[in-house]
């Protein structure tokens, strides 16, 4: 039996994300290890690999088949816009919302559709938005730090972010304007390796949504 593979961001998402694959009895206890400078990590019973990555790097270990499953963020996804993955199962955890957001007056702005200065960590993103969905031309400024900093000194009309409580925007004298789209952890896998292995990504995916996990 060969190695399944799993991509899995690092932080939060993947701490959930192990902690519900052991409800289900897959177990990585090398991982657990403090101060561990291990890069892969081995169920050998399951025949199961592991690794930590950049949300960002995720979606290109799996398109390019280093990884049979990724598990990150939808924001990323949508941003890498990698084509040789499936999206399998939305996790249901790391629910947010990326929004157009901006101050009260940039409301009118945004009706009007005139050409406007948007500031994001997400290009890719906010392009689908305003050229696709609005038919609306922008100039994007990529930002890689605070971008609610960039109405306040008036470097763009609004942002393109993600909001989970919106209380950094309140702080800030900033509002959600419109929703782009709803977000949470979405599980990725590899187009060649669902048809080598599609019984056990597929009990996998089965037995994580008979315990609970995943958004309805």
């Amino acid at each position: 039996m060969r190695y399944l593979t799993f991509a899995l961001a690092k932080g939060r998402l993947a701490k959930k994300t192990l902690s519900c694959l052991e409800q289900i009895g897959i177990t990585c206890e090398e991982m657990k290890a403090p101060g561990t400078r291990k890069l892969i990590f081995v169920n050998e019973d399951l025949k199961l690999r592991f690794f930590l990555a950049k949300a960002g790097d995720v979606p290109t270990y799996v398109e390019y088949g280093a990884a049979d499953i990724g598990v990150v963020g939808k924001d990323t996804i949508l941003e890498e816009g990698r084509d040789n993955l499936y999206e399998v199962m939305d996790l249901g955890f790391g629910a947010c919302r990326m929004c157009v957001c901006g101050p009260a007056s940039a409301r009118e702005i945004l009706q009007k559709n005139e050409i406007i200065r948007v500031a994001t960590k997400y290009p890719n993103i906010a392009k689908e938005y305003f050229y696709s969905k609005k038919n609306q031309t922008v100039e994007i400024i990529k930002l890689n730090g605070s971008v609610e900093l960039a109405p306040i000194v008036n470097l763009a009309d609004v942002i393109v972010d993600i909001v989970e409580t919106g209380a950094t925007l309140k702080e800030n004298g900033l509002d959600v304007l419109e929703e782009v789209c709803p977000l949470s952890c979405r599980m990725v896998v590899n187009k060649v390796s669902l048809k080598m292995e599609q019984e056990r990504i597929m009990k996998l995916v089965r037995e994580l949504r008979a315990n609970g996990t995943g958004a309805d």
